[in-house]
């Protein structure tokens, strides 16, 4: 993969914040709970890619042995959440000849989550509230989710566990081992929990284990869609190679209650549609930073964003998530580099913005 590094893979985006993602930066490395084959079973995976290794590595912790069904599933969640294919690569390296500055920086890959589900739920998260409650929320659910399961789920004390070496895969190596690390972690949390376990629960449990407010409501019916069958997340992550898709799939996650254009352009994002950027309050602090724009109007703003960005074009977000990750780098120092203590600061939201809602635009 000669445009990957995981650095700039893992700590672009707010997602690799979110619980139950753990980066650590004197390591370098990525850790948190991943599903067995067996979806009701998780356990703690550490990737790190070490110097002068052309491969990354992958540490599955508190396990003697894992099945070659458990193998491919890890490797599946460890793909997905840094972009790892052949399509991703074509992606990058197809936004690299439209914009130099990324390609000079190594930036194309967004971080996203092993599933789809969790990243539609993270999505959902993220609206309407301070990033700070969007922390603690996840944070919440992850607790919540140990709780559910009694412990089966729980991330194990990495200081247990037993590894043995693991077939070396195309891109990835498996490797156990007694010494990865595990600081920085200062509470025990489970996995972020599956459509399974959030569709059985009422919206006031969740409320009172998770202070979601209205988003428990969305939450429970969107796990119960994809339970049922009415949702088929995996039809959506497939139909990504099909550009005609595109229009469809905007259309489907806007019929979610729940999800409106903020949220629906954040999952379009995470399943590699690029074209369509979430606008927020943060846009709005953006193109009046950046690019000296003073629109508050939606309709207006979505003709500012789309003057500005349109020459990306199927790369939009890609560009515009770019200046969002150089503007709170110059603000708070490079985000790998931070530690957990500071993420509830990372935030443009000291510029106090507004957006004033026009007739739906999409």
């Amino acid at each position: 993969m000669s445009t990957f590094n995981l650095e700039n893979a893992v700590c672009n985006h707010g997602f690799f914040m979110m619980a139950p993602n753990l980066w650590i930066p004197f390591f370098k490395t990525l850790q948190r709970p991943l599903r067995l084959s067996d979806p009701t079973t998780s356990c703690t995976v550490s990737i790190s890619h070490p110097l002068h290794h052309t491969s990354l590595q992958v540490l599955v912790h508190g396990v003697n042995i894992l099945s070659s069904l458990d193998q491919q599933a890890v490797l599946a969640q460890v793909s997905r959440m840094l972009r790892i294919s052949e399509g991703d690569e074509r992606d990058v390296s197809e936004f690299h000849k439209v914009h130099a500055e990324a390609k000079k920086r190594g930036f194309g890959r967004i971080f996203r989550s092993p599933t789809l589900f969790e990243d539609a739920v993270k999505s959902i998260l993220l609206c309407n509230c301070s990033w700070a409650r969007t922390l603690n929320m996840a944070r919440d659910l992850c607790k919540l989710q140990l709780e559910l399961n009694k412990g089966d789920e729980v991330i194990r004390d990495p200081t247990r566990r037993v590894g043995v070496k693991r077939e070396r895969a195309t891109y990835i190596s498996y490797k156990g081992s007694n010494e990865a690390p595990s600081e920085g972690r200062d509470e025990v949390l489970g996995n972020f929990p599956n459509a399974k376990e959030l569709a059985s629960l009422d919206e006031d449990y969740l409320n009172r284990h998770c202070n979601l407010g209205y988003r428990a409501s969305r939450i429970i019916e969107l796990a119960k869609k994809v339970e049922n069958g009415k949702l088929d997340l995996k039809k959506l992550e497939v139909s990504v190679s099909a550009v005609s898709s595109y229009d469809s799939v905007y259309k489907k996650l806007m019929r979610i209650k729940g999800f409106g254009p903020y949220a629906t352009a954040n999952v379009l994002m995470c399943l590699g549609y690029y074209q369509k950027i979430p606008v927020d309050s943060e846009t709005i602090r953006h193109l009046q930073q950046v690019h000296a724009r003073e629109s508050r109007k939606r309709g207006d703003i979505l003709k500012e964003v789309k003057a500005i960005y349109g020459k990306y074009q199927p790369f939009q977000c890609l560009a515009y998530w770019l200046e969002l990750l150089e503007y709170y780098e110059n603000k708070f120092g490079k985000l790998s580099e931070l530690p957990k203590s500071c993420y509830h600061t990372i935030t443009g939201s000291s510029v106090q913005v507004r957006m004033i809602n026009s007739p739906k635009t999409s």
